[in-house]
């Protein structure tokens, strides 16, 4: 039997990067998706993958920045009776100082990196059965340690690790765990636009796969009910 047999998982960001590895990598060890993305074609070809491995899929193209996208997401989702694993990989990034950075950008990546997924949360945390769910938060290293230049998406990551360590007194002792993930450069259409901004060549090979990232998650929510695992950090080997 597979480890997350007939457990319904529901995962953001996961046309592509580490939530398309994540929710991939889950639908191996015999878990049923909920996959939530703005690039139906994208979206598309991971529910035909995870579908090959037996996995049982719902799709659902949302954008996080769009209050009436979320909330229509929200009520498609509503019928399902239990979701076992919820796990937020969607997220945006800019860069810029903040002398020259505009409230704008701050205001969008306040609105997908934190209140969509406190939104997510609040919607579903009724519908996780008690000794059983768990919930992760991609996070980023820069949740722990903010540098230069990226001062707002910092910022909204430093709140995300705010609500998981809240989120995570409340319902631990109904047997809920509550799972930050750091990864520090991780090759993904994001890290991309990272190197482009910071006018770098982009070596893929040279950062951590997305698939390490998801191999370090799955580890994690197979750990015995008798642990838990409240942050996990993770950097590429080579500098």
């Amino acid at each position: 039997m597979k480890y997350f047999e007939n457990q319904i998982a529901v995962i953001t960001g996961a046309s592509s990067g580490i939530g398309r590895a994540t929710a991939l990598a889950l639908a191996q060890q015999g878990a049923n998706l909920c996959l939530i993305g703005r690039n139906q074609t994208a979206l598309d070809a991971v529910a035909d993958q995870a579908n090959s491995y037996g996995a049982q899929v719902s799709r659902y193209v949302a954008d996080l920045a769009d209050d009436a996208s979320v909330q229509t997401m929200l009520n498609a989702i509503a019928p399902l009776k239990q979701i076992h694993m919820l796990i937020h990989s969607a997220g945006t990034f800019s860069m810029g100082t903040l002398a020259a950075s505009s409230l704008t950008s701050l205001d969008y990546q306040y609105q997908v990196n934190v209140r969509a997924p406190y939104w997510i949360t609040q919607s579903l945390l009724p519908k996780m059965p008690t000794f059983e769910a768990q919930i992760v938060f991609i996070n980023s290293t820069v949740g722990l340690t903010a540098r230069g230049s990226v001062g707002q998406y910092a910022a909204s990551k430093h709140a995300l690790k705010a609500i998981a360590d809240s989120l995570r007194e409340e319902i631990n002792p109904q047997g809920i765990r509550v799972l930050s993930v750091y990864p520090g450069r991780t090759a993904s259409p994001m890290q991309a636009q990272v190197h482009a901004l910071e006018d770098k060549p982009y070596v893929p090979e040279n950062l951590m796969q997305p698939e390490d990232v998801a191999a370090s998650i799955l580890h994690t929510l197979s750990l015995p009910k008798t642990a838990t695992v409240t942050d996990l950090r993770l950097i590429p080997l080579k500098k």
